[in-house]
């Protein structure tokens, strides 16, 4: 087995590397003058079965075309199976015509990974279920409910707790958690004018003194988490924490956050920590790479996968 890493976030690579003990194969990724990507593979790796770790992050086509240009290479480099591990999937949201004359970018992103050279995908929480029939390969999906679960039950431990989903679309995930943990299920029922804009209509469940956790998969701009916050502190909530996958944080999102009712905001590192993360007093990250690795592990030695989550 090789583990190759790509630029969008070394650290993970490294904590995943180190998990296994197995060295990262050594590689060049680097830029022509005009930015173009140029990939080395600097190692033997004909007849391995390799995994290529990288996020499709902000910035998000820099690292896409990275990690198409190292599945080529290993493709061509004879590599006997090319899996694309993809903690944070980019382009996830766009998985349906939003309107008139608008693409199915997700889609499009399947295919050019599957053209370039990879056999499958192993990505974490990914935005929406259907995009795994995008793919013509074998797509390993796994879920960051048992990491949540883990720290919720140690940071609450004796607390009354309500399960809430920020939208309609989040509830399984949400559901999941709240079974996981036998607590109480609420969801906000969104109204979305235009794209990263939301704004709170109503509280689906009893929250009235009791400790509320948002579950999500992507906290971007963070006005759903923060409006839900506002929205729940209205209805009675005595505190409320926020948990999601994915902390993509776009522009003033930290700053947000940091103003908000928000107590905790809990993110993953499938997206290397910005340093506004890093200096806010109420965000932090938990790690993944466990959780990846026994994915990765579980591939190269054709055992199950699903089995983690029994």
């Amino acid at each position: 087995m090789r583990i190759l890493a790509g630029n969008s976030n070394p650290p993970l690579a490294e904590a995943i590397s180190a998990y296994l003990n197995l060295p990262l194969t050594k590689a060049s990724i680097r830029r022509f003058s005009d930015m173009e990507v140029f990939v080395e593979i600097q190692e033997n790796v004909r007849g391995e079965d390799t995994f290529v770790i990288q996020s499709t992050s902000y910035p998000a086509n820099d690292h896409l075309m990275e990690l198409l240009v190292t599945l080529d290479a290993l493709k061509r480099g004879s590599a006997r199976r090319i899996t694309a591990v993809i903690p944070y999937f980019g382009y996830a949201r766009q998985d349906r015509k939003s309107g008139p004359r608008t693409p199915i970018s997700a889609k499009l992103v399947a295919n050019l990974i599957t053209v370039a050279g990879a056999d499958r995908v192993l990505t974490i929480d990914l935005h929406a279920g259907q995009i795994q029939g995008f793919f013509d390969i074998p797509l390993d999906n796994l879920y960051g409910q048992p990491v949540f679960a883990n720290d919720i039950q140690n940071r609450f431990d004796g607390a009354e707790l309500v399960i809430v989903s920020p939208d309609v679309g989040g509830v399984f995930r949400a559901r999941a958690i709240a079974k996981r943990l036998g607590a109480d299920l609420a969801i906000i029922d969104k109204r979305r004018e235009r794209a990263g804009v939301s704004e709170v209509m109503n509280v689906i469940g009893d929250v009235d003194g009791r400790r509320c956790v948002l579950i999500d998969d992507i906290v971007d701009s963070a006005g759903t988490l923060c409006n839900a916050a506002v929205g729940l502190m209205e209805s009675g909530a005595t505190s409320v924490s926020a948990y999601a996958t994915h902390g993509v944080l776009s522009g003033g999102a930290a700053a947000r956050v940091t103003s908000s009712p928000i107590e905790h905001l809990i993110t993953t590192d499938s997206i290397l920590a910005t340093e506004a993360l890093r200096v806010a007093h109420n965000m932090e990250q938990l790690t993944i790479a466990p959780l990846m690795a026994e994915g990765i592990r579980r591939i190269s030695d054709e055992s199950s996968v699903s089995s983690l989550f029994d």
